[in-house]
This record gives C-alpha cells, sequence and structure tokens, in this order.
C-alpha cells in the first residue's frame, strides 16, 4: 500500500476510535504529515517497537501496539504449550492504556496474561517473567525519550529482551496479521473475572525487592544512615521502589523532588527526562543547594538507568555512567575482598562502548571483563552462560555507559533500584572514612590513567531517516577514515561483518553481528559510529586517554570536532 491507500484504509473501518478518526480527519488534507504517518509500518525489532504517539500506522497507538500483540501471541502459541506473559508499564502518556489492550489480545488468544496493576520499573517485568516462569513479557515504555514516544518491548523466557532470531519470528507474524481484521481481543473485566487476565500481587513485589537487597555489601546501616539524599524519579516509575530499598538498607534521609515525585507522562519540569542530560536534573539540582544533600540521585521514567550529582567542596559535581560503573566496580571488588566473599574467577560484563578504564580496575582486581555489544540482553547473556556452567556466583556487575548498571543475577535488565542502592551504600561507606564519590574517582583517575569518554549524536527524523542514517554508514564503509586529530588510524573493527584489522594483521571478532564501526588511533584513542537502536540517531562514542585530565579533554574535543566533518561531510 501507499501512504494515502493506508490512510483510507484507516478512516474505512468502521469501529475506528473515535479520538484516531478525528485525529485522522484534522490532517485529511496535509500530504506531508499523511506520508510522515503512514509510510509504513511501525517496525517490530529486537527492542519491539518505538515511536511517536498517535494516529497512523507508523505511530505507537492502540492499533499498532494490537497488531503487534496478536504476533507475539501468534508466536507463543506455535511455540509453547498453554503460554503465558507478564506485562508492565511506566508512567508514559497511554502506557496503562497500552498495558491493559495487550493483555486482553493475548488472554483472547489462549495466552495467560500476569499484569502489574500499577506503574513499575522495567526491571521489575524482567523479574516478574523468571519468577512467575512466564514464556514472555512485556513492558510499555519508550525510557528516557521525551514525552512524545512510547514503547512497547518484549522480553524471553530468560527474562532478557527476545533475541534477534526470535524477534524476527514475530515481526514475520505481525507482517501476516491485518491490523484491524486479524486481531482478537477480550472485554478486560471479563478477563479479570474468568482468570485470563491476573493481576500481579504484592508478593511478587516483595520478592523483587528481597532479591534487590540480597545484593547489597553494606554491613553498617548506621553509616547508610548518616548519608543525606535528594532524589527525584523524574515524573516515572522508580519512586516507590527506590525509596522503598533505600529505607531498607538504612538510608532514610531523603528529600524527593516535589515537582517530579508524582507519575506525569507529560514530564512538565523535564522536556528530555534522561538522567544523563544536565537539563533534567535542574530541579534536583536547585533542591540540593537548599537541602545540602551528600548525594543527587535521578532515575529515568522505566527506572532501569540512574544519574547521580555529587557535594564536592559546596558544589554538586555531575558524574558519567562511565564514572558511576568503574566506582561501582572497584566498590564492589573491594567490599567483597574485605568480606571473603569474592569468589574465584570472578567476571564484569560491558559493552564494547564503555570506558577502557574499566578492563584496568578489572586486571587490577583479577577480574575477567567481558565486553559484548550494545544492550543489556547480552549482558544478560552472559549472566545466563555463567549460571548454566553452574558458577552464577562469578557475576559481579554490568553496566553500560548510558547509566545502566546490575550487580544480581535476579534479572536480565539493567535496574535502577539496584544501582540506586549501591550507589548510596558506596556513598555512605566512603563518607564514613571522610571521602565523597568524587574523591575516590579522582584517585583512580591517579592510579589508571585519566580516561575520557564523551558521547554524542547526530539526529535523522523523518520518514527517510533510516534509510540515510543506512546510507551514511554504508558511505563510511568504503570510504573509512585513515587518520584522525594527527595521528594514524591503526585498528579498525566492522562488528557487522565480525572483521578487524590492527598493525596490518586481519582478525575476527566473536559477536554478534551488528552495525558498529570502531577505529583505533595511533595513541591509544578510538572512536566508535553506532546507529541507535531505539531512536533515530547516529551515536559517536569518542575515548581518550591523557597524562592530565585536561591533555584528554583536549583530544577528545579535537576528535569531536573532526568527526563532525566527517558525519557531515
Amino acid at each position: 500500500m501507499t501512504a494515502n491507500e493506508r490512510f483510507q484504509y484507516w478512516l474505512g473501518y468502521e469501529k475506528l476510535d473515535g479520538d484516531i478518526r478525528a485525529e485522522l480527519l484534522s490532517i485529511k488534507d496535509d500530504e506531508k504529515e499523511i506520508y510522515e504517518r503512514f509510510y509504513g509500518e511501525l517496525e517490530f525489532g529486537t527492542a519491539g517497537l518505538r515511536g511517536v504517539l498517535g494516529a497512523g500506522s507508523a505511530r505507537m497507538n492502540i492499533y499498532t501496539v494490537n497488531v503487534a500483540t496478536q504476533g507475539l501471541a501468534a508466536f507463543l502459541n506455535a511455540s509453547c504449550e498453554k503460554p503465558s506473559c507478564a506485562i508492565a508499564y511506566d508512567s508514559r502518556n497511554f502506557s496503562a492504556e497500552f498495558a491493559r489492550s495487550a493483555a486482553c489480545v493475548l488472554a483472547a488468544n489462549g495466552v495467560q496474561v500476569h499484569l502489574y496493576p500499577e506503574l513499575m520499573p522495567t526491571p521489575s517485568l524482567s523479574f516478574a517473567v523468571r519468577h512467575l516462569h512466564c514464556d514472555a513479557g512485556i513492558v510499555i515504555t519508550a525510557s528516557h525519550n521525551p514525552a512524545k514516544y512510547n514503547g512497547y518491548k518484549v522480553y524471553g523466557p530468560d527474562g532478557c529482551q527476545l533475541t534477534v532470531e526470535s524477534s524476527a519470528k514475530v515481526s514475520d507474524y505481525i507482517a501476516k496479521t491485518d491490523i484491524f481484521k486479524d486481531v482478537k481481543t477480550v472485554d478486560y473485566d471479563a478477563a479479570i473475572a474468568d482468570g485470563s487476565i491476573k493481576l500481579i500481587g504484592q508478593d511478587v513485589v516483595d520478592a523483587y525487592i528481597a532479591a534487590v537487597k540480597a545484593c547489597s555489601l553494606s554491613d553498617d546501616p548506621a553509616a547508610n544512615a548518616a548519608l543525606k539524599v535528594v532524589y527525584t524519579p523524574l515524573n516515572g516509575a522508580g519512586n516507590k521502589c527506590v525509596r522503598r530499598i533505600l529505607k531498607e538498607i538504612g538510608v532514610t534521609d531523603i528529600t524527593v523532588v516535589p515537582e517530579q515525585e508524582q507519575p506525569d507522562g507529560n514530564f512538565p519540569t523535564c522536556p528530555f527526562p534522561n538522567p544523563e542530560i544536565k537539563e533534567a536534573l535542574h530541579l534536583g539540582l536547585e533542591l540540593s543547594k537548599k537541602v545540602g544533600p551528600d548525594l543527587l540521585l535521578a532515575t529515568d521514567p522505566d527506572s532501569d538507568r540512574v544519574g547521580i550529582a555529587v557535594r564536592q567542596d559546596g558544589q554538586y559535581q555531575l558524574l558519567t555512567g562511565n564514572e558511576v560503573g568503574v566506582l561501582l566496580l572497584d566498590y564492589i571488588c573491594k567490599r567483597k575482598l574485605e568480606q571473603g566473599t569474592m569468589p574465584e574467577r570472578p567476571v564484569a560484563v560491558k559493552s564494547i562502548v564503555t570506558s577502557k578504564m574499566a578492563d584496568r580496575v578489572a586486571e587490577h582486581y583479577g577480574v575477567e571483563m567481558r565486553n559484548v555489544l550494545t544492550g543489556f540482553k547480552f549482558i544478560g547473556e552472559q549472566i545466563y552462560l555463567l549460571e548454566q556452567e553452574g558458577h552464577p556466583e562469578r557475576y559481579l556487575l554490568g553496566f553500560e555507559e548510558s547509566y545502566g548498571y546490575l550487580s544480581g543475577s535476579y534479572v536480565r535488565d539493567k535496574d535502577a533500584v539496584d544501582g540506586s542502592m549501591l550507589i548510596c551504600e558506596m556513598a555512605a561507606y566512603y563518607k564514613k572514612q571522610g571521602r565523597t564519590l568524587v574523591d575516590v574517582l579522582n584517585s583512580l583517575y591517579e592510579q589508571y590513567g585519566y580516561y575520557k569518554n564523551m558521547v554524542f549524536d547526530f539526529a535523522f527524523e523523518g520518514a527517510d531517516g533510516m534509510a540515510n542514517m543506512t546510507k551514511l554508514m554504508d558511505s563510511i564503509r568504503q570510504n573509512p577514515p585513515k587518520a584522525l586529530i594527527g595521528k594514524d588510524i591503526v585498528r579498525t573493527v566492522d562488528y557487522k561483518t565480525g572483521t578487524g584489522e590492527e598493525a596490518g594483521k586481519p582478525f575476527t571478532v566473536n559477536l554478534p553481528s551488528s552495525n558498529v564501526l570502531e577505529y583505533g588511533l595511533s595513541d591509544g584513542s578510538s572512536f566508535i559510529i553506532r546507529p541507535s537502536g531505539t531512536e533515530p540517531k547516529i551515536k559517536i562514542y569518542l575515548s581518550a586517554k591523557g597524562a592530565t585530565r585536561e591533555e584528554s579533554e583536549l583530544i577528545t574535543a579535537r576528535m569531536k570536532e573532526e568527526i563532525t566533518v566527517l558525519i557531515k561531510g
């Protein structure tokens, strides 16, 4: 179908939701808008669905959610006997409605549904899938995207996001399903009454919190009680669980940013509800100046990422995801050695775009560092492999530069509830010694070198965005850079083909195929070019190590300037 044919097909559906119909009628004379909304179908990939809310086949709405769920139901019925699925949702606009609608489609197709009755952190969905022995899981969220977005992530029975193979099968089923004629559904109240949709009880939430608490390394509640925290859930799903776990480990002096405490999918005080962005923490930083906490803590809308600012010399210094990950790895290793609980052949896992400083810390403690592709499912896969080997205790920490951390094997996704707990107890541990997290970080830089990492991106919005991203990546492959900032490029890796070359010698990469390019410079600096899996962006990851902080910052600044020219032409 053409975009206009799809548009007319939607308008011709007699039972079309009234609000959807009104929205479509409002654009009936706008060819550009019709094309943007109907140029194709919202693509189901390894991250599920993600898109702008609104009417249209390329938008997130009740119909695109339902047809995806019908495809998932067909996949489950073809691969499982008496399949079951857990569902969670965050604070975004229409998240609760989408979750209920998906539950009704699954129930109509004979899939037993377990639905959280209120918004919950994304990692609690991964937990519920395994705790309730489900065959799949769905969470309605767009993570840290702006308010106009929502999304639909699907998990497998292992609690990880669906594999590439399973996602492709679900996508095939969706492609064979008419968005209106082939979708089955039932009445929500009737499904609750007959038990085909069951609400997840408080016992599961309690079990999840207990599993997080079991990862605590603190043995001094008095030290934890001395920590003063300002916390913001950024109008998201973290409020209850984060505050509960902090209370359970003795952190009770918590002030919540009032404007950002309650769930609100419009995110009125932070248009980009991403703890990686300083602007999102503005109200938290302003409140911190008045309250004077040791730590500002911020979780994103679905509470799988956490960012912090640390009081240092009367000011609040934001730490990056790389810096917090390095601090956590060092802290976990240090505490386990002090407590005599360090396992034999310990393992940590991080993504290929995460700071190489973590490799140095791991080497210092005798920890095997496993580097995987971006996406926490690849970290979860490593946890699974350790469990299959019979040694889950070897796993210490998995983390990504994008503010995602996990120290336990109870879930297969990053967890801001776990991250918040560990960060607070770590801050309390060092506060007792008269040191801040910034003090500790500076000492680690002095020990291992001044590593500087930077991430920036180029947006490719609109219907042609994905095609333009693909074209650019192909162009770089065909005409790769030979040098940058006056330094020869001595190492190249193409993760799509699984091949690389260093000092003129070819090698292979034992990782799944991914559209990522990596280049290493003669001075040890490197940069990675990677299209985002969830947003219409190409992300650039820079890494440099200098003798001083100033030197490493200068290197990354020069790299950014020259790569911008490379990308923009």
